[in-house]
């Protein structure tokens, strides 16, 4: 693979233009193909293959109700006494008088009264009223102005007297894929390599082919969805996963190029070599990514495996970009990837190496048990928080904890009960179900946790009932979930009648549990296909272990952050995203995917080199020190600058993206400072030969992969017979 990859290099930078136009004719292309074209899919991240969404197919086909009509929405105004007395007392004039005025607010179609005594809406400790607003002609242009309207309307209640809340929404916005704090993480991005190259063409060339590279995937995927809608989530991921890929697979081959000026080989041998080396490791490395991050699919569920594609397909367009345009962008650049001081000439070998990182090795070398304890009980330390995380499918009342809508929801939830917002929706199932009805609601009523059961209809051929049944808890409560099985458990209690539960609260319940369930299976997936990739990169059975582990440790480190801040509610005043709300149930999923792949990038990149060494018969403390000095300023680099873009994507004002950006940020910054950086070390250095030994059996089964690209060092089958020839020729 090195040599096919030294000539794609070479051909690269024999044609820069034509590969430079290429590639923007490319973007340009898609970038067309996705304005106007996109769509995004209105579904939610339910999975469809559970009891309650199998059930809520049955609601649908068996109780249909009549669509809404374009621009129709609603939304709740609760009003309440703060003093405790009866809102149907001396209260009800302002009541009145404000619902009389939200009857004339522009959009506003309905208004509900909560008194009406056929259909009543007060609270029964009286306290408390909800009047529905019925809304038309509502837009993406118009809604804010009509919520803020409504919202207006509730200060008028507050100013005399009343509380007042505004519950519901007009829509969840489709999150920015590219806001003001991810633009400040890639500027960050940009100034580390500046730093590190000291050259601005080698930092703006880099900066360069991975923003084409990321706008490319990215306006593929939004033209894709001009034929199968994505979720609104989709697009942000490959923004994240390729913008970071993509600075970090440029600096490896760009790091490497200049290492091959510096030796005084010519340019174009200097570009096959970088890409040819570098390049065969940004190929495993990208494709342990790309699996990972393609293997969500065995998860089974639809959204994951969108979201786990969506990103590999980002990735796969930066290692293409960085084996072709980075190529032809180098031989435009020539000797000025190199500082202004270094171009005139040779550089003395280890011009790239940081002082301090040669003094921190030897440190690790000479106290691993010391350094290896103290990373370990560190890392482990910050995973302790993980032991509380709670997961859920969404946020009852929604994700921010200060605004109106939260308020609403918690005042209905207190004064009418904790699940009058989250009932449960029962099948009963049977022939002349209608007359076993009593039987039924009587054993539903039986249940702990069960605060009312009313029959909500049956069908037209009599054979099935709807049931609301209403929790004593809300809908995310451990007790509404227990309900829920309960109810499952005694699902053929009346004979001839079958109980399915289905609803939003079940729906939310199933899904949060799928995903926990798909969890444990995807880990196994994940940490079985590290230790067979790294047992047949490093011919070692040890190396690869202590990878896995680094791995987990650095995965429990991320969301053990990752909970502290957006579920314990620390660091509050620095992340804009609201915080103390359970963390959103594909959160671990899509971490353990994501981080999985960037860990093995440090692996493979790091351990190669120490690999490389020991094979070329250093002794293995030796080949430790030599390999780390090689890349460690490399690994900085690109740990430094994948934290800069992911550090911009936590401090989005969506939760979502937030907490996985943190998560992202923390989990790199524990893999490769600590993990990469001491434990590999140190386990490396305490293990000796050990470290590198592998059965010979095994080394004869299993496939030779060139992560390192010595086989640029060795001589080709043509070299071989032109030297046989020369040879041949000399003794005649």
């Amino acid at each position: 693979m090195a040599r096919l990859l030294y000539r794609l290099g070479v051909t690269s930078a024999r044609r820069p233009l034509l590969v430079i136009t290429a590639w923007l004719l490319l973007l340009a292309g898609l970038a067309a193909a996705a304005i106007g074209g996109m769509r995004f899919a209105d579904g939610g991240f339910e999975v469809g293959d559970t009891e309650s969404s199998t059930a809520l197919e049955v609601v649908g086909r068996e109780f249909p109700t009549p669509p809404a009509a374009p621009g129709t929405g609603s939304l709740q105004l609760v009003l309440f006494t703060r003093d405790g007395t009866q809102i149907s007392g001396a209260p009800r004039g302002i009541v009145a008088d404000v619902l009389a005025r939200a009857a004339t607010t522009e959009h506003v179609a309905s208004v509900s009264d909560p008194f009406d005594p056929t259909r009543p809406s007060v609270s029964p400790d009286g306290t408390t009223a909800i009047s529905t607003l019925s809304l038309r002609g509502i837009t993406e242009d118009n809604g804010d102005v009509v919520h803020n309207a409504v919202v207006a309307l509730a200060q008028q209640a507050r100013d005399r007297g009343l509380g007042a809340e505004v519950g519901g929404s007009l829509g969840d916005p489709v999150p920015e894929v590219f806001g003001p704090t991810e633009v400040v993480g890639a500027v960050l991005a940009f100034a580390v390599l500046l730093l590190t190259y000291g050259s601005l063409a080698a930092a703006g060339a880099n900066m360069l082919g991975a923003l084409v590279g990321v706008g490319v995937g990215v306006f593929g995927l939004l033209a894709f969805s001009a034929l199968s809608p994505i979720g609104t989530m989709t697009p942000t991921l490959a923004v994240m996963l390729g913008l970071t890929v993509g600075i970090d697979y440029c600096l490896f081959v760009l790091a490497r190029f200049r290492a091959e000026l510096r030796e005084g080989r010519p340019l174009e041998e200097a570009i096959g070599r970088a890409t040819g080396t570098a390049g065969s490791a940004v190929v495993f490395a990208g494709g342990t990514v790309v699996i990972a991050l393609a293997g969500l699919a065995v998860i089974g569920i639809g959204f994951i495996t969108e979201m786990g594609l969506a990103a590999a397909a980002g990735v796969t367009v930066a290692v293409f970009m960085s084996l072709t345009l980075v190529p032809a962008l180098l031989k435009l650049m020539g000797r000025k990837a190199l500082p202004r001081r270094e171009r005139a000439g040779g550089t003395p070998a280890g011009a790239d190496r940081i002082g301090f990182l040669d003094y921190w090795i030897r440190l690790v070398v000479r106290r691993p048990v010391t350094v290896l304890v103290c990373a370990v009980a560190g890392l482990l330390v910050l995973a302790v928080p993980v032991l509380s995380l709670t997961t859920s499918l969404t946020t009852p009342g929604g994700e921010d904890p200060g605004s109106t809508r939260r308020a609403a929801y918690e005042q209905v939830a207190k004064a009418f009960g904790a699940g009058y917002q989250g009932p449960l929706v029962v099948l009963a199932k049977g022939d002349r179900v209608q007359d076993r009805l009593g039987e039924v609601t009587t054993g539903l009523t039986g249940l702990d946790g069960v605060a009312s059961v009313v029959p909500a209809g049956v069908n037209a051929s009599g054979d099935i009932a709807l049931l609301q049944v209403v929790p004593t808890t809300g809908p995310v409560d451990e007790r509404t979930e227990q309900l829920v099985h309960d109810i499952r458990d005694r699902a053929g209690d009346v004979p001839g009648v079958r109980l399915l539960v289905t609803g939003q609260t079940a729906v939310g319940i199933d899904t949060d549990e799928r995903l926990s369930a798909a969890l444990g299976t995807y880990l196994i997936v994940i940490v079985g296909l590290s230790l067979l990739l790294l047992v047949i990169v490093f011919r070692s059975l040890l190396v690869p272990l202590i990878a896995t582990a680094g791995f987990l440790l650095s995965l429990g480190a991320g969301v053990g952050v990752t909970v502290a801040v957006f579920q314990w509610g620390w660091l509050d005043p620095i992340f804009t995203a609201p915080q103390g709300n359970p963390m959103l149930s594909l959160l671990p999923v899509l971490i353990v995917g994501i981080l999985f792949g960037l860990s093995m990038d440090y692996q493979v990149f790091l351990v190669s080199r120490m690999h490389e060494a020991y094979v070329r018969g250093l002794d293995p403390v030796e080949a430790v020190m030599d390999g780390f000095g090689r890349t460690a300023v490399v690994v900085v680099s690109a740990a430094t600058i994948m934290t800069a873009v992911f550090a911009g994507f936590a401090l989005s004002p969506s939760s979502l993206i937030g907490s996985i950006g943190l998560a992202l940020t923390a989990g790199v910054v524990a893999d490769a400072f600590v993990v990469r950086m001491v434990v590999v070390p140190a386990l490396l250095t305490l293990l000796g030969r050990s470290a590198w030994w592998l059965p010979q059996w095994l080394d004869r089964v299993l496939p030779h992969l060139d992560a390192e690209g010595r086989a640029l060092d060795e001589p080709s089958p043509a070299q071989l017979g032109e030297e046989l020839h020369s040879l041949a020729g000399q003794q005649v």
